[in-house]
């Protein structure tokens, strides 16, 4: 689960917004501006912080200090009123005029969190909502944890690593599970629908039925056009063809 540190002197109204925002999903924590660069610095930190621009003086400095502490992704929160002489500071990655909706700072909130996931490299993937962190092994829908068996996680990863292209089941088999593997093809479709029953709702689908033929990772999810896909979307893979740079990541 995303854990997002909330920064401000109305402590009410930003307990009031952290409760909102644990509403979609996220762990919240709410600190006062002086002792903001302490809580960041004491032990896991958060995966980012929105700070309440509305009640603190001095916030240029504030965010400086945030930022010195750790790079933790940051959102400020502004009252229109304030727009016309609002100079905030370069460090900053997004703001929010207030008042908003929970639903906006969540939004703003997984784009936030998606961008800064990119910037760390290949320990990453994203899709839409869909984010898998190579190194730890764990595996997030709208930041909330999905557990996923071994094998579901590598197929999940594999298929994630190569959007777009359809492969047939004894690929996966071969590539996923080995080639001295002898189950037969339907151990794929089991675990095609464990993942499915883990990480698809009525708003989120992303592993796609080829006909007859497999199966593929959709690059861009309904409703979901923030991710790009990175090869061509013609592909089938089979055994044969598997190698190469079929398989950035692996």
């Amino acid at each position: 689960m995303w854990r997002v540190t909330f920064v401000g002197q109305d402590r009410e109204k930003v307990e009031c917004l952290a409760r909102e925002l644990e509403g979609e999903g996220y762990w919240t924590a709410v600190c006062p501006p002086e002792e903001a660069t302490a809580a960041l610095a004491d032990g896991r930190g958060p995966d980012a912080v929105v700070v309440d621009a509305t009640s603190i003086n001095g916030i240029a400095d504030l965010l400086h200090d945030i930022r010195g502490t750790a790079a933790t992704p940051t959102i400020v929160l502004v009252e229109e009123a304030q727009l016309s002489d609002c100079d905030l500071p370069r460090r900053i990655d997004d703001f929010l005029v207030l008042p908003a909706t929970a639903g906006e700072l969540a939004v703003r909130m997984r784009q936030l969190l998606r961008r800064h996931a990119d910037l760390e490299g290949n320990n990453i993937l994203c899709c839409g909502d869909l984010v898998i962190n190579l190194a730890s092994r764990e595996v997030f829908l709208a930041g909330r944890p999905v557990t996923l068996a071994y094998k579901e996680y590598e197929l999940l990863r594999f298929l994630l690593s190569n959007p777009d292209t359809v492969f047939t089941r004894e690929a996966l088999l071969s590539k996923v599970w080995g080639y001295d593997f002898y189950g037969g093809a339907r151990t794929v479709d089991v675990h095609i629908r464990r993942i499915r029953s883990k990480i698809e709702d009525a708003r989120h689908s992303f592993i796609e039925t080829a006909r007859n033929v497999g199966y593929r990772f959709r690059a861009t999810p309904p409703g979901q056009e923030n991710f790009s896909p990175s090869i061509p979307s013609n592909k089938v893979l089979t055994p044969e063809k598997l190698g190469g740079n079929n398989s950035p990541l692996l």
